[in-house]
Order: C-alpha cells, then sequence, then structure tokens
C-alpha cells in the first residue's frame, strides 16, 4: 500500500490510503488522515451557527468549498517528487553528501552548465527551479519581500510565537521532535538557521536573481525537506494513515500564510499596520517562495479570504494529540532565549530582554486553552514593554509612508535583523545540513 523504504528518500503512498468507509463525515473516495479531523470538526453545532451567521451578515463563507478542502486533504499525502528523485539518486545515492553540496554550491553560484557531467535528477530539479512561472509578478515579490524586511526582527519572534500553537498536532511535532532541531538545547540553533532563510529570501531582488544567496538557501532548506521527510516516514513512530506524510504540501503551504495573511492581521495589535494590498504583496511573494521550496498545491489560496478559510480549516482539523512531542517543543522554544551561563554584562542584559519579550509574545499569540496546558515563563510584567512601545510603532508606521522615511527606516531594520542574527550565532554559521540522523 505505502512505501517507505529507509534506504530512499522516494515515498509511494497508494491511492487507498486515507480513504476509509468507517468516516461518515468525509464525502466519498476523498482521501483524508484520519487525524485530520476536518470534516467531523466542520459539524459542530457552534462552529455551525457561527458559520451561518457570519455568512448572513457579510455574505463571507468561513470554510473552503468541498472541492477545497477535498484538495487540500489529499495534498496532506503529496510530497516533492523531483527533489525527492535528485535526493534519492545523487545525495543518497553513489555521489554522497558531501560532494552532492559541492556541486549544489557550484550550481546555485555558477549556474548548472558550470558542473561537468551532471545527473539528470539533478538538471531536472534545476530546470524546474530555474523556471520562472508566468503568473510571477516580480514588482509584488518585491513588496511582498521589503514587508519582510521592514518587520524586521519583529517577524522572527511572531513566526516562533505563532507556531508553537501548532505543535499540539503530531502530525508537525513527530518530524520535527525526531530531527531534534527544533527540541530542547538545540531549539535556538534551528530557530536561528530558519531566521537566516528568512533574512536571505527577503533580501532585495534575491528570490529572482540568479546567483542569489536567497535562491541557494531557499534550494537548501528544499532538500533538507526531502531528506527529513523520507527518514520520518520510514521510521516506526510515523503512521500515514493518520497523518498524510511529513512536511506535507499542505503543511507547506500553511506555513507560507503563516509568513503573509497570518502576522499581516495579527501584527496590528502590536502597531505594524499592513494594508490588505500590502497582505496580497505578500501572499505574492510567499507564493513563490514557496514554489522554490518545491510547494505545488492542488489548490492554493491566493487571497486573503481564502488563506483565512484555509487556516480556520486547520483550527477545525485539531487533534492536540502530539503530547510530550509536543510539550518538548514547545516549552523549549522560550527556554531557547534563556541568558547563558558565563555570561555577564551587556551581553546578559541582552539575552534577558529576548527571553523575557519573547515569553510575552508566545504568551499573547498563543490560545489561553493552549498555553496553559504547559509550563510556560511568565508574561508580567512584561506583557507591558508592547503596550508601551505601540504608539512609537505607530507613528513610526504612519512616518515610512513617506518614501525618503520609509528608505531610511528599512535600513534601520535590515542593520537590526543583521545585527541581532550575529549576536546571536556567536560566530556560527547556518548550515542547513540535510545529512544528519534521526535523534531516536
Amino acid at each position: 500500500m505505502t512505501r517507505t523504504n529507509p534506504d530512499s528518500v522516494t515515498i509511494d503512498v497508494d491511492g487507498t490510503v486515507g480513504i476509509r468507509a468507517d468516516r461518515p463525515a468525509v464525502p466519498e473516495g476523498v482521501r483524508c488522515p484520519t487525524r485530520f479531523a476536518y470534516w467531523e470538526g466542520r459539524e459542530n453545532p457552534t462552529f455551525q451557527k457561527l458559520r451561518s451567521a457570519v455568512l448572513r451578515v457579510t455574505g463571507f463563507d468561513l470554510l473552503p468549498t468541498d472541492e477545497q478542502a477535498a484538495a487540500v486533504c489529499e495534498d496532506l499525502f503529496s510530497g516533492d517528487p523531483v527533489a525527492e528523485r535528485f535526493v534519492d539518486e545523487v545525495y543518497h545515492g553513489e555521489t554522497g553528501p558531501k560532494e552532492t553540496r559541492r556541486m549544489l554550491d557550484q550550481a546555485l553560484t555558477d549556474g548548472i552548465d558550470s558542473l561537468g557531467h551532471v545527473p539528470d535528477s539533478m538538471r531536472e530539479l534545476f530546470a524546474e527551479f530555474e523556471t520562472v512561472p508566468d503568473w510571477v509578478d516580480p514588482a509584488l515579490i518585491e513588496e511582498g519581500a521589503a514587508i519582510w524586511r521592514r518587520w524586521g526582527t519583529m517577524l522572527f519572534s511572531f513566526a516562533g510565537a505563532e507556531t508553537l500553537e501548532i505543535y499540539t498536532e503530531s502530525a508537525v511535532a513527530t518530524p520535527l521532535s525526531l530531527a531534534g532541531g527544533y527540541a530542547g538545547d538545540n531549539a535556538l540553533r534551528r530557530f536561528l538557521e530558519t531566521c537566516r532563510f528568512w533574512i536571505d529570501v527577503s533580501e532585495p531582488g534575491a528570490l529572482l536573481r540568479p546567483g542569489s544567496q536567497g535562491r541557494a538557501t531557499a534550494m537548501k532548506v528544499r532538500v533538507m525537506h526531502v531528506s527529513v521527510r523520507s527518514r520520518v516516514a520510514s521510521h516506526g513512530e510515523w503512521d500515514i494513515e493518520k497523518w498524510g506524510l511529513p512536511i506535507s504540501q499542505t503543511y507547506m503551504v500553511l506555513t507560507l500564510i503563516a509568513g503573509s495573511v497570518t502576522p499581516g492581521l495579527a501584527l496590528w495589535v502590536l502597531g505594524y499596520q499592513t494594508s490588505p494590498r500590502e497582505i496580497r504583496a505578500l501572499i505574492h511573494f510567499q507564493k513563490y517562495m514557496g514554489h522554490l521550496l518545491g510547494v505545488r498545491m492542488k489548490w492554493y489560496p491566493e487571497t486573503i479570504g481564502d488563506s483565512v478559510r484555509m487556516l480556520l480549516m486547520t483550527i477545525l482539523s485539531r487533534s492536540h494529540d502530539s503530547g510530550e512531542h509536543g510539550r518538548e517543543l514547545i516549552e523549549s522554544y522560550p527556554k531557547a532565549f534563556a541568558p547563558r551561563d558565563g555570561h555577564t554584562g551587556l551581553q546578559r542584559l541582552r539575552e534577558h530582554y529576548n527571553f523575557r519579550i519573547n515569553s510575552v509574545y508566545s504568551a499573547l499569540f498563543m490560545a489561553p486553552g493552549t498555553r496553559r496546558n504547559y509550563r510556560m515563563p511568565a508574561a508580567l510584567p512584561w506583557a507591558l514593554i508592547p503596550v508601551v512601545r505601540f504608539p512609537l510603532i505607530s507613528a513610526v508606521e504612519v512616518a515610512r509612508r513617506v518614501p525618503p522615511l520609509g528608505r531610511l527606516h528599512e535600513r534601520v531594520m535590515c542593520w537590526h535583523r543583521e545585527n541581532w542574527y550575529k549576536a546571536q550565532m556567536a560566530g556560527r554559521e547556518a548550515a542547513f545540513d540535510a545529512s544528519g540522523a534521526l535523534r531516536r
């Protein structure tokens, strides 16, 4: 039915996986992991009343169509076959990780034709990677990237905090727990690697400029995802019937929404004023970034409304089944910023501030019902910091709409995020290593 060879990253999922006769709420013929309880969740009487009321008053349906929802469920079983073949045949083949990494670095910097013999799977991967789809609007992509630059380190703090809410789901927590990057003492290092990715892809022109660091980082992250997907899918703890594929197409798109619509709306509470037009630019920026990462959804939410519907669909689908794996991930995140032993003076003061402010954001962007189930640092009295900063941030948001001030603001925010990153890394470099073994 399903092949997950531990010596191969190629994952074949039979078309019958996920089709169960004992789930009467699921439409006939729709494949859906058993722990993605959307079809049952939408039948909740309280939610049905809310959905009807919102539709009646605003004309906005809170949920996608059945066809769109079915596509989302189907893509929980979908991976990245083009990159999987490359990793299978080259990275995990005779060439090996070290030489493959060298080949990748050269091809990303100088072009694939700068190499001598190139395996067919690598040429296919780069042909797809280097082909810009017809739907791409370069101006919109740059506008979206500029918003990330404008947000500076606030993007990092928000993204880290909002992700904690989904760690209650085994479909997300199990791959991260097995890989070990976001757990325990490794949590800060892996989070900072993700920050490096966010910085690289949002530099001016990075996503469309051949040879850019942003495109190189995107490819390395794509290869890393494929490698982790393979090892987790073949692990005894993973159940494809329950969760679909690890790092599936659906969850990759949810990550893209979490970098566009979610912060665009949520950061208003902190004073960051992102207009609907700017959020649409973020959606386009994220869509192309997702394309470079191997996202190929059957249905892609390209509007603010559709993105909200997919988020609500996911909320209804939650099973809160991650147990101790989720607990470790959630509780490790704020602790990762705590002052290190042996650090003193200004360095320790900075670490103390990072720890406290990220504890505040974790409290702000986690649901209270979720947060109370975990041992999280206190938010008070440090929760007053965002309150005090709100007028200042709001004033800056108004001022940056004057072009010269906007350009100055962007330069300051870019300097600050790079300075913050270097201080946290303390001389280390982001590796995006796809060769490490699972920790259990």
